[in-house]
């Protein structure tokens, strides 16, 4: 059978198989559809939460950016993994404990206002007035939740484009609808079961290649002892090899740290911001919400940190091998020597050969670097591109025009990060169906996040704004009708921001982790850990936050604005570090305004303490017992 064979056998398999789970966990109330009625065992919800939080991001791009970053793309691993512990230790059972629905349940009630306090029907507009920190969260949930999903139905689009031999787009709205169905049939009960699937697909798929391409490479069995092993009849370790071609081709040591834009003050900051977003993330947070008790709560953070590390402890060895087979089967190779994966991925452009003449691949981290990706280049300026080049190489430099500089100018040099992880099978000559299984693991990754995060926007806004703000004399059913239209529509909002997303997936997802740093982290942690924060510091500090990230950002990714060095960094600082800094002006804004505002009431100040109870001394807190509700 054919790869593209398999891979239609082996994604319908696991999509029929995602289907089957969402009709046979649909549901008819909310707190069934938003916290999968708080019945998951610990273990499930550990197995739900890693592939909730091994996304196309972890899957698919992380070790994209190790094999082409080296040593520094180490930040990656080491941000998202110490935010998931900080956030299982330090926060998971208080939010439990408090037993709301959502992030934006959490900020509108620790965080009420004295508004509505006594008033006996309020009109929509005192209710709006009533509920400021509850509206800012939603606006940030609604943030952080889209710039995060876009990343998503990115990886959806260039899994189906490779392997199902359709454009990125047309994979995008494939994704697009498959997500839609099991999202609004079972909502949290039917994502919870189904990620739990997703997530032995994805892990199970990430594994067997490394392993098979360790043993292939190096005769090691285990792919970590294998990155630090010996080259197959070389006498010679990878990694000493790795260093070698890369200073000979100019893009310096592999193992080297803080190189060029990746000095210590943006590895440091991008780290922090990675952690602290993590701990802030709504999509992984609402996952806390739907076991037993704080007890569960705590040991579905250690299944789930168990289960993510067979990934991430596995990552940097398959960015290692792909990175050797990447420069040795492309450099000094003439046209009609081109690897077989070259070929397929180059129909997708997302690697491409623009030959200076001679006949022969140069990939380097030079002017003569003849290996790009087209990016957000559109199809007709792609085409025009590829005919004038051709037409500078066929008259020698007469006509046309030479393509790389103008490629280099516009950062399109080297292959999409992304395709790494999806084409080191290939470039390792496994089997067919080896590499059509690494295919429907990476649309599992995505899909199980993407699942996430669609529920997350659509409790923000049919929970906390519709409900709790517009209409909070609404029916189960509709609330429910209302919960499913909005993921209908933020599907189609995530499927454009897919289709024109401003980065790699990975640097997209670090974008939504530096909003989560700069607004939700702070208000989560000191909302449980002090009882004097009150109403408009914490609102006034997300706001900030969020604020700040954004302009900078923006400014520097979209309009080409400096980057402030703030003293830090003489390269300036990252725009995926920036959350860093927005959590300190959050922080910082809180806590001057606090000793300046009025603290919270008396109910909340003891809500505050029953939560800080040590285990056993109370119980958990119902989401229809907890205050407004």
């Amino acid at each position: 059978m054919s790869v593209q064979a398999w891979t239609f056998l082996f994604v319908g398999l696991t999509f029929t198989l995602y289907l089957g789970i969402a009709w046979w966990a649909r549901v008819a109330d909310t707190k069934g559809f938003y916290v999968a009625g708080r019945g998951v065992p610990a273990a499930a919800n550990g197995m739900a939460t890693a592939a909730d939080w091994m996304s196309a991001a972890s899957y698919i791009s992380m070790a994209g950016l190790i094999s082409t970053m080296g040593y520094a793309g180490g930040v990656y691993l080491m941000g998202w993994t110490g935010g998931f512990v900080l956030l299982a230790l330090l926060l998971a059972p208080y939010l439990r404990k408090f037993g709301h629905f959502t992030v934006p349940d959490f900020v509108g009630d620790r965080f009420s206002t004295r508004r509505l306090v006594g008033v006996q029907n309020p009109t929509l507009g005192q209710r709006i007035a009533g509920n400021p920190a509850r509206l800012t969260a939603v606006l940030c949930a609604l943030f952080v939740s889209f710039t995060y999903v876009a990343g998503q139905m990115r990886g959806v689009g260039v899994v189906f484009s490779r392997f199902l031999d359709v454009d990125i787009n047309v994979g995008v709205v494939i994704g697009m609808v498959i997500v839609f169905i099991y999202a609004t049939l079972g909502g949290m009960k039917g994502i919870t079961w189904t990620q739990v699937a997703q997530y032995w697909v994805l892990i199970t798929a990430f594994i067997v290649p490394t392993i098979a391409i360790s043993i292939k490479l190096t005769g090691d069995f285990l792919p970590q002892a294998g990155l630090g092993g010996e080259l197959s009849g070389q006498g010679i370790y990878l990694l000493e090899k790795l260093n070698q071609i890369q200073s000979e081709l100019g893009f310096g040591s592999y193992t080297e740290p803080f190189m060029g834009s990746w000095d210590k003050a943006n590895v440091f900051l991008v780290a922090l911001a990675l952690m602290a977003g993590t701990a802030g993330l709504p999509h992984v947070i609402v996952r806390f919400y739907t076991v037993k008790s704080p007890r569960a709560a705590r040991w579905s953070g250690f299944w789930a940190l168990l289960f993510i590390a067979f990934l991430y402890l596995t990552a940097p060895a398959i960015a290692g091998f792909a990175r050797y087979y990447m420069l040795v089967s492309l450099n000094g190779t003439q046209s009609t020597e081109l690897p077989q994966w070259f070929q397929s991925w180059e129909k997708t452009g997302l690697v491409m050969w623009f030959d200076d003449g001679d006949d022969h691949v140069v990939y380097s981290a030079g002017a003569d670097n003849e290996i790009f990706r087209r990016g957000n280049l559109g199809e007709s300026e792609l085409l025009t591109l590829v005919r004038d080049h051709q037409k500078w190489v066929d008259t020698g430099g007469a006509g046309g025009m030479d393509a790389r500089p103008f490629l280099r100018e516009h950062g399109l040099s080297g292959p999409d990060q992304d395709i790494i992880v999806l084409a080191t099978p290939e470039m390792a000559e496994l089997s067919g169906w080896i590499i059509a299984f690494v295919a429907a693991g990476g649309l599992a990754a995505a899909l199980s996040t993407a699942s996430g995060l669609l529920l997350v926007i659509s409790s923000s806004v049919a929970h906390d704004l519709y409900y709790r703000v517009v209409n909070p004399e609404a029916t189960e059913k509709k609330r429910l009708l209302v919960g499913r239209s909005i993921i209908g529509l933020a599907v189609v909002v995530a499927g454009i921001c897919g289709i024109y997303p401003p980065g790699f997936v990975s640097q997209v997802v670090a974008f939504a982790f530096g909003l989560a740093a700069a607004s939700f982290f702070p208000v989560i942690l000191l909302g449980i850990f002090s009882k004097r924060v009150g109403t408009v510091p914490a609102i006034c500090g997300m706001l900030a936050g969020l604020v700040f990230t954004l302009y900078y950002i923006i400014g520097t990714v979209f309009f080409g604005m400096d980057k402030w060095t703030l003293g830090l960094s003489e390269q300036g600082i990252s725009p995926q570090g920036i959350g860093a800094i927005g959590m300190v002006v959050n922080f910082a804004v809180t806590l001057i305004l606090t000793p300046l505002t009025r603290p919270p009431t008396q109910e909340v100040q003891d809500m505050v303490d029953s939560v800080r109870e040590p285990e056993g001394m109370s119980p958990a807190v119902l989401v229809d017992d907890a205050p407004e509700h």
